[in-house]
């Protein structure tokens, strides 16, 4: 591999390997300091929030919710999860009444407080596909086989490059020795021929 090819290979392949963790952080990481993510399936609270867009919550207690804040919640038995604004709360029966910022009218059936989630804090536009890719099949074996692939690219490039210049050093390694014993020939020549000629002066 020539240096142009092999540099321009490090680049992409620096690049594909920091868009990859950096989705895992987005993604995962953010489970480690307490948010869940989900991703928008419908346009019912745009502008806000698009479809595709990938939205941090954060657990709440429900008693801290307060009318005019957007909560997500578990939407039916099926477990739909849905994001929509709070217009009014029943305190008394524990129940939000919601609605989309993109819908004119209320959502039917009003939110148990047990079924809250939490309230979103911010999110990340179209990151949503990225997640139900990676997340679902066959996306996920795509992932995994792009990443096995990246790495024993990445080691068998690096392999091949320590090869090669093993091979070169080798290779100088010897010339050296042989430009110093042809050197070392060609001294003890000069000497001898030195030897020689004073010989023959003396006689």
């Amino acid at each position: 591999m020539s240096n142009a090819l092999k540099k321009i290979w490090n680049i992409l392949s620096t690049a594909l390997v920091v868009l990859m963790v950096s989705c895992a952080v987005f993604l995962m990481g953010s489970r480690l300091v307490g948010y869940q993510c989900y991703t928008v399936i419908s346009g019912s609270m745009e502008p806000k929030y698009s479809v595709g867009d990938l939205i941090y919550v954060k657990k709440v207690d429900p008693t801290a919710i307060h009318v005019g804040d957007d909560i997500t919640f578990v939407l039916n038995e099926d477990l739909v999860v849905a994001t929509h604004r709070v217009v009014r709360i029943d305190v008394e029966n524990q129940r939000f009444y919601t609605k989309g910022l993109a819908n004119e009218i209320e959502d039917n059936d009003p939110v148990h407080f047990n079924n809250l989630i939490g309230v979103p804090q911010f999110s990340i536009p179209k990151l949503g596909y990225v997640s139900d890719f990676i997340q679902h099949p066959p996306g996920t074996y795509i992932t995994i086989g792009i990443g096995i692939i990246l790495i024993l690219a990445v080691f068998l490039s690096d392999m091949i490059g320590k090869k090669k210049e093993d091979e070169e050093e080798d290779a100088t390694a010897v010339q050296a020795e042989m430009d110093t014993a042809a050197e070392e020939n060609e001294r003890l020549k000069a000497e001898l021929a030195q030897l020689r000629a004073e010989m023959e002066s003396k006689k």
